[in-house]
This record gives structure tokens, sequence and C-alpha cells, in this order.
């Protein structure tokens, strides 16, 4: 059975073995060089919003975070979302049960709107997740990343928190 906690800096090895593939061989992050698990470690003690790790059996299976979604004082409610499975961790739900306990978690902490930036890769995995937990199209912003030899997209997605 797999447990969903808060993050401490003991997961940090199992989070940078989350990440480190997306990061080095996909697009769905505009990371190209993955954190250390050092920088993990900081990222987690200095980090104000809930950030999550999901676990079985002690190897983390995933994290979610939510981050402040720009630095003036007026967004101070609004978050953006991340949320990460290792690969063999997909298509069980788990991402659902994952997103869902963030966003519970944030609405608790104050935030009142979540957003999402999506990597348009191809694949409508993460849109889909994002729909099925309430979010909404907010827009698109085009060709403002640069990856693997290719120009891509970000989709917005926007979910009230309350």
């Amino acid at each position: 059975m797999s447990t969903i906690e808060e993050a401490t800096e003991a997961d940090a090895e199992g989070i940078a073995a989350v990440f480190a593939p997306y990061a080095t061989g996909s697009v769905v992050t505009f990371e190209t060089t993955p954190p250390t698990p050092d920088q993990w470690r900081t990222k987690i003690r200095e980090h104000a919003w809930p950030f999550l790790v999901l676990a079985e059996g002690g190897e983390v299976l995933g994290y979610a975070l939510a981050a402040p979604w720009r630095p003036k004082p007026a967004y101070r409610y609004s978050v953006e979302t991340t949320i990460y499975l290792a690969p063999g961790a997909t298509g069980r739900g788990l991402g659902r049960r994952l997103l869902g306990e963030l966003l519970k978690r944030c609405g608790e902490a104050g935030a009142r709107q979540a957003i999402a930036v999506i990597v348009d890769s191809g694949s409508p995995a993460s849109q889909n997740l994002h729909l099925a937990a309430g979010f909404t199209d907010a827009g698109v912003l085009r060709r403002v990343g640069f990856k693997h030899g290719r120009w891509l997209d970000t989709l917005l997605m926007q979910r009230d928190l309350g």
C-alpha cells in the first residue's frame, strides 16, 4: 500500500531518482540538468507550500509540490503545482491520489488558485490528469521552450481552490 506524506530530507535521493530521467530524456520539463539530492534537500528545507512524496515499501514512487506562482505580493494566494511519478509507477491511479492530496493541502494552507504549466509533449497524460482533478484550460504559450532539438508549447491549466 502506498502512502502520501510531507517530504523530508530523507526523501531527497528518491525524489532525485524520480525526476532525473525526465530532465535528461524527455521534454516534459524544461530542466536539462537534474538537481542533485543535496539540492533537493535544500528545496525541502526551504519549501513553504506543501511538498509531498508518495512511497511504497520505503521507495519513493512520486512527488508533488506547490510553489509560488509569481513573486509579486498580489499573487500570494496562487500556487504552481508540480507532479512527477517514477516511470514504472504510472497507470495505477497514483497520480490522481497524489495530485488530489496536494490540492487539498494547498487549500488548507490558504492557496486559492492552483496553476499547472504542462509542456505540450504530444502526450495527453498530464493534461488528462489535471482535467480529472478539476483543472480547466487557461491558455497556451506557443514555442516558449526549446529542448532536444524542438520548440515546445506550454499549456496553462487552472483550478479554483475556494
